[in-house]
């Protein structure tokens, strides 16, 4: 048997789990054929079924701690997708708690009926198991998304994800304050994988949580190393998003802290990116890690303002500096009055509270002009610069001319 980016292979004969033993994990299969056999009392073995491309084999065991209640068999050489059992609790725990309860139930309701469903499924009326599997299979995208979560969390173990780092320029001096660090990821195979796909997985399967981890670590050395090469006399800063699933770790600003304090950067110069989502979904453990950031110095951003659905109560209640402006919203200024109002309103709130303000996504040195003239502070986009990497941004710098954006 041989690992491979995640996948397991076995020959013809193998025995892939065993009757009676603890599972810790579920496997879909890509290819081949395998037997699932029932060991009598009496030491004879009865099949009960078979199992080829598309369907899932192990289910249970990850699902509870009983042990497995089939030997399962390859017939033809197979290749298969791994589940482990902490990336099933992990998706499973950010699910509604009816459903977990629901799992539960299933489960068990299905291991006392275990005999009955095998002889219903000889009925003429009754499709065989391995049918109804495919047919659910081949209508979501679960198999998609385990390959590549799989695959991200080697690509993660064998250093294959990079950070890109966009500029964050003054608007009134021109100036770049800091950096917004984004995670890319170039496959071997399928080249670049693009964020909205990885980053929504990586959540989902917890993988998100050592992501950032590495994410904030790295960006703080770059940082470092960034103003060591330029030389620059004001301190600069990086931005670094997180989720709600960094925020459930209860090590999250131990960990965050000491990343920082092993680094060349002052806990100022690191600015936390979250969204509102992540303020609705714990805003209790939310507020008390995010207030301990900001005692240590570091600074609170709020990304994509505008879009989401909260109070903006949550602006008072949580120790916020910084607002990130949509994208969608600059884009749109010039087509539309209430895009073009919405700005000057957050603006116009930030300002009031005394709070930093950065528009994403500018393109046009018009945006840039109108947004100045609102009184906004700092902006970031392709018409500055898009997003680039460690050495390319030092080039960046070292070329840098400042100059007032005047209207």
């Amino acid at each position: 048997m041989e690992d491979k980016k995640a996948k397991k292979s076995f020959k013809a004969g193998d025995t892939i789990m065993r009757q009676g033993e603890k599972g810790d994990c579920a496997y879909i299969i890509e290819s081949g054929q395998v037997e699932i056999l029932i060991e009598k009392p009496d030491g004879s073995t009865q099949q009960v079924g078979t199992r080829s491309e598309g369907t899932i084999i192990g289910e249970m065991a990850i699902v509870d701690e009983a042990p497995r209640t089939a030997t399962v068999k390859a017939i033809k050489d197979c290749t298969m997708l791994e589940i482990s059992r902490d990336d099933f609790a992990m998706r499973l725990k950010t699910t509604d708690p009816v459903i977990q309860m629901i799992s539960q139930v299933i489960l068990t309701r299905y291991r006392d009926t275990l005999t009955r469903a095998e002889i219903l499924r000889e009925s003429d009326n009754y499709p065989p198991p391995e049918a109804l599997e495919r047919s659910y299979t081949a209508q979501t995208d679960v198999v998609e998304s385990i390959k590549i979560a799989n695959e991200f969390r080697a690509a993660l173990k064998n250093d294959e994800i990079d950070l890109h780092y966009q500029p964050i320029i003054d608007l009134n001096l021109g100036r770049v304050l800091g950096f917004e660090a984004l995670m890319r990821w170039t496959h071997k195979e399928e080249g670049v994988i693009s964020p909205g796909i990885f980053i929504p997985i990586a959540e989902k399967s917890g993988l998100i949580v050592e992501a950032s981890k590495w994410a904030a670590k790295e960006a703080c050395a770059a940082l470092g190393r960034i103003e060591s090469a330029v030389g620059n006399s004001t301190p600069m800063y990086v931005s670094v998003n997180f989720s709600s699933h960094d925020f459930a770790e209860v090590d999250f600003f131990d960990n965050l802290l000491s990343t920082v304090e092993n680094s060349n950067i002052q806990p100022s110069q690191i600015k936390l990116e979250i969204t509102e989502r992540l303020l609705i979904q714990q805003p209790d453990n939310a507020k008390a890690t995010l207030q301990a950031c900001r005692d240590a110095g570091m600074g609170i951003a709020i990304d994509d303002f505008g879009t989401g659905y909260s109070s903006l109560s949550y602006l008072y209640y949580f120790p916020i500096e910084t607002l990130k402006i949509d994208q969608s919203f600059i884009r749109a200024m010039y087509k539309e009055d209430r895009s073009l109002e919405l700005v000057k309103s957050i603006v116009g709130l930030g300002k009031n509270m005394g709070l930093n303000i950065v528009a994403e996504g500018v393109e046009h040195i018009e945006e840039a002009r109108l947004l100045q003239e609102m009184g906004c502070d700092s902006a970031q986009g392709y018409y500055f610069a898009k997003p680039m990497s460690e050495q390319d941004i030092i080039q960046l710098l070292g070329n840098w001319e400042p100059a007032r954006i005047s209207a």
